[in-house]
């Protein structure tokens, strides 16, 4: 069934399903945000996705040591920091906000890489289309602004640092490698409370686990496994293009499973980011997104 799924299924069902898939799992983790801290959650999710990971791939000694180890904890790490800062904006700002002003940078590093004029444009799209957010949402959230353009500048990290890893030939086992070492560095985190009970105690629980585990797969181990597909298949620029859907999806998310509504102008700026994103070109893009 999986193997008709990856070779009859279109592409861009694919991928709108890895979409949903990711940002059910945010919508998930901020059911989790009462009982442990944005931070925690999101090294759960690490954790949750490494387990998967290290189970299905199994990597060898070898990539347990030297350069390659160093290469994919640095990678890690940036997507620990990037799901963390990511959290700790949902916590505050709508999903599909958040996600709006996230893809500042991708959008940026498809600039700086290129530099041209269509990527540039893209640049200052996304530049009116997150001032539009901000102007909405700034007096209400500053810190969740703030805390999306964290989650922008880490995702530009993820992405130089995910062609490292991808270009090295196993992105799968160095990904499962990365997120284990993240988690373990991280893992005091997971001792911040949230504003239910205290982190230490929630851990305890096998249903807050179990969730933490589901948040890990659906966030970023479906997700992962079926950009890859899509990206064999139709290939990077069209693959950029279907990352425009990515806020789109995020705002329907948040308004379906969150009741979250966005104003007019705040509409309007996330339809910018939207456009940005289709505008920009394909060079130095990562090759799958996980925020």
């Amino acid at each position: 069934m999986a193997t008709a799924l990856r070779y009859r299924a279109p592409a861009p069902m694919l991928f709108v399903i890895g979409a949903v898939s990711m940002y059910a799992g945010a919508a998930v983790a901020v059911g989790l945000f009462g009982l442990l801290a944005p931070a925690a959650v999101a090294v759960l999710r690490m954790l949750g996705a490494a387990v998967v990971l290290l189970a299905w791939r199994r990597p060898p000694a070898v990539a347990w040591r030297g350069p390659r180890l160093l290469r994919a904890a640095a990678f890690g790490l940036a997507t620990a920091g990037m799901n963390i800062a990511f959290y700790e904006a949902i916590a505050r700002l709508p999903l599909g906000t958040a996600v709006a002003v996230e893809f500042c940078g991708p959008v940026a590093v498809a600039a700086v890489a290129s530099r041209r004029p269509r990527d540039i444009a893209a640049v200052l799209l996304a530049a009116v289309g997150v001032a539009l957010i901000a102007d909405v949402r700034w007096s209400g959230s500053p810190s969740g602004v703030l805390w999306a353009l964290g989650a922008a500048a880490l995702w530009a990290a993820y992405i130089v640092l995910g062609k490292r890893v991808a270009g090295a030939g196993n992105g799968l086992d160095d990904m499962a490698v990365g997120f284990a070492v993240a988690a373990v560095a991280l893992s005091p985190l997971l001792l911040l409370g949230g504003s239910g009970r205290v982190g230490l105690a929630a851990l305890g629980d096998p249903i807050v686990l179990l969730l933490a585990v589901g948040v890990g797969v659906l966030s970023s181990v479906v997700p992962y496994v079926l950009d890859q597909i899509v990206l064999r298949r139709v290939g990077q620029a069209r693959f950029a293009v279907l990352l425009a859907l990515l806020p789109a999806t995020a705002t329907v998310v948040g308004l379906i499973a969150l009741g979250q509504v966005p104003s007019p102008v705040e509409a309007i700026g996330i339809a910018a980011v939207v456009v940005a994103v289709g505008l920009r070109s394909r060079d130095g893009d990562a090759p799958e997104p996980l925020g």
